[in-house]
């Protein structure tokens, strides 16, 4: 089995090398594997550093020549990789121990279905669980799943299923990566790694969480990180909606009877009550009609507050994977 690392640089340096320090650090033995940088117009002294590791014959580096976003940076590492095994990293992860072993068992044990594997993530500053899988909340968006389930911390079960897993640390069968067409890069910075994750889910792949792999995150640290974050949920509800509607009905019964719990008599619907604690619990399979209706009116009201807020979006009627820039913007060499 062979594994290619891809990461994405846009400055950030010092966070590079400590992230490349403890890569090379928790490397399995034996492990054949490549590492391939992906610079996106860095200009803080990351390109000179690069140039350092060119005598490293596992390190290969891809140079922009301007900035191409997280997605196309991604997708032009992939299209260079040679594993059989895709590791995506952000710059900005300390890497732990054994933190790669557990994400090769759970994709082992899925076998044929695996798609999409990532991990537990731990904010490097509070060390507080930052990721543990990307639910669906009561709007019909994605959001961080935050807090593992007591079963899960009491049996210490290997993996949890889930609709989607980060990119900043996610392992991927490179002939799936292909078959799914990589990132969208239609989305600049954002919401690529739910989508690419929702197409795997479509395609009848499994997505999990490895719950024995913890690495650490300096949290949303790349420049311009967040600018984006309404206009790449817009694009990925409005594409997806019909699929978030029922991915998102448990998080619609638990937000239902929270606003309610503190006195029962003031639920508008005794018999939607019920049905959503039982849904809530995993008791009852069926979400409750009034919790997919209650998602789609959500997702309504958010698209209004889209539509005042942002520009009438100028995306293509179907997206197009691995737009690869003109000869000129994008320069390869090996190290």
């Amino acid at each position: 089995m062979s594994v290619s690392f891809i990461i994405p640089l846009f400055n950030c340096l010092p966070l590079t090398q400590a992230m490349l320090a403890s890569l090379r650090a928790t490397l399995p033995a034996g492990l054949a594997s490549e590492i391939i940088f992906v610079d996106d117009g860095s200009t803080d002294g990351t390109r000179a550093w690069l140039e350092t590791l060119r005598g490293d014959p596992s390190i290969r580096i891809v140079l922009h020549e301007r900035n191409l976003g997280y997605a196309a940076a991604n997708n032009h590492g992939a299209a260079l990789a040679t594993g059989e095994l895709l590791v995506l990293l952000n710059n900005d992860l300390l890497l732990t121990p054994r933190w790669l072993e557990p994400m090769l068992a759970v994709h082992r044990a899925l076998g044929a279905s695996a798609g999409l594997v990532g991990n537990l993530q731990s904010d490097v500053a509070t060390r507080a669980l930052d990721h543990a899988g990307i639910a669906i909340n009561h709007q019909g968006k994605p959001e961080h799943i935050r807090q593992r389930s007591i079963f899960s911390r009491l049996l210490r079960f290997s993996r949890q299923e889930v609709v989607a897993v980060t990119g900043a640390c996610v392992l991927v069968r490179r002939e799936l990566w292909t078959q799914l067409g990589g990132f969208d890069e239609a989305f600049v910075n954002g919401c690529e790694d739910v989508d690419l994750c929702l197409r795997a889910r479509a395609a009848g792949f499994v997505n999990a969480v490895a719950n024995h792999s913890i690495v650490l995150h300096h949290v949303s640290s790349s420049p311009g990180r967040k600018l984006r974050d309404e206009a790449n949920t817009r694009r990925l509800v409005q594409h997806w909606r019909e699929t978030l509607v029922p991915l998102g009905a448990r998080a619609w019964c638990r937000h239902h009877l929270a606003t309610f719990l503190r006195d029962p008599r003031d639920f508008p619907d005794q018999t939607v009550a019920r049905q959503a604690f039982f849904h809530a619990l995993h008791l009852r399979r069926d979400p409750p009609t009034a919790a997919l209706v209650g998602i789609v009116v959500n997702i309504d009201i958010e698209n209004a507050r889209w539509e005042k807020m942002l520009p009438e979006p100028n995306w293509p009627r179907e997206s197009s994977f691995h737009v690869m820039p003109p000869a000129s913007a994008l320069r390869s060499f090996p190290a």
